[in-house]
């Protein structure tokens, strides 16, 4: 009897040990381990892609970029949700997505504002989240992953070409001004059209003076906004225009002309050329002279590519994908494969 109570008490000192050295272990250890026991999803795989104003052409382009690396990776399906501009239906969004069991999350938000309280979300949720276009932080400051344009280049892009067709159209700063068309309070706007001035500026010192014009990006509001300026703005014999997509110079360069100012006297550079090409491929005068094509289909496949690779095989997403641009005019956008709606 005795042998058996001190094997007993022996049992019993060993496994408080034991609990004793697990009560004690630290949350690095933890973390350590949960992070080591991740495991690469099997099965398919289900991916949300929120974005802003859907019915755009460059986001329905994305959309079916999204959808297409989906098919080809196999066993990925894409759910594409149309935000429009309301950043409580976002919020919501990214709820459902959660709700839904999405196992990664890609958002083009309708206001960066909105950037931690989504990602935090997707933190509290283990779900991965990407930014696709327009960059977005969390709670602590740290740039969510993101895929889409490198803002200041686009916009320098477009500055270097505008600066070109100026300096060959014999125009002089007196009888000319710049409309720069943007979305004010969106940071990946204002990158483009200070872009595109300062690449302007440092190619021509005696630059035309510039006028800034808030709008919403779209066609109508833009048309709105630079309607009143050329009304504020009587007298002005040539117009350089540029802006934050291709909505925005489409809408503001429609004002001009609509102002009885002829396409002659009108440099519009657009930035996504699927409206700009209108006019192109109709044959028509336009005062659209160019404009930088950016494809909403690279986009959507890059980051379909990376949100998959984190999901299926555990690879981190990169801080930040790429797309490369190419500037187009009336003559080139078909060979560069713009789609024209």
């Amino acid at each position: 009897m005795k042998t058996v109570m001190k094997r007993a008490l022996a049992l019993g000192l060993t496994l408080s040990a034991v609990a004793f050295a697990a009560g004690c272990s630290t949350g690095a250890e933890t973390a350590t381990s949960a992070a080591n026991s991740s495991k690469a999803a099997t099965g398919t795989i289900e991916i949300s892609y929120l974005q802003k104003q859907g019915d755009q052409q460059y986001f329905v382009d994305q959309a079916n970029g999204a959808k297409a690396m989906a098919k080809e990776l196999g066993g990925v399906n894409v759910t594409v949700v149309n935000l429009g501009t309301d950043s409580n239906k976002a919020i919501s969004e990214v709820d459902a997505a959660i709700a839904r069991k999405a196992q990664g999350i890609i958002i083009v938000v309708p206001d960066q504002a909105i950037g931690p309280q989504v990602a935090d979300k997707a933190k509290a949720a283990n779900v991965p989240l990407m930014a696709s276009d327009d960059i977005i932080k969390d709670s602590s400051g740290a740039e969510v992953p993101f895929a889409g344009f490198d803002g200041t280049a686009m916009g320098t892009e477009v500055g270097k070409k505008a600066a070109e067709l100026y300096k060959a159209s014999g125009w002089t700063a007196a009888d000319t001004k710049i409309m720069s068309v943007t979305k004010l309070d969106l940071s990946v706007c204002m990158q483009r059209v200070d872009g595109a001035l300062a690449a302007f500026k440092a190619a021509v010192p005696d630059a035309p003076a510039m006028v800034q014009v808030g709008s919403d990006a779209s066609v109508t509001g833009s048309l709105d906004k630079a309607a009143a300026t050329i009304t504020a703005n009587q007298g002005v014999k040539n117009w350089i225009v540029w802006g934050c997509n291709d909505e925005s110079v489409t809408g503001a360069v429609t004002a001009v002309q609509n102002a009885n100012i002829k396409p002659a006297n009108i440099i519009g550079v657009g930035l996504g050329a699927y409206l700009a090409c209108k006019d192109w491929k109709a044959g028509q005068t336009t005062g659209m002279k160019a404009a930088l094509y950016i494809s909403g289909v690279e986009v959507g496949r890059a980051a379909v590519k990376s949100m998959v690779d984190k999901i299926r095989n555990n690879v981190p997403l990169p801080a930040k994908s790429i797309a490369k641009t190419t500037m187009v005019d009336a003559t080139t956008w078909q060979s560069a494969g713009v789609t024209c709606t």
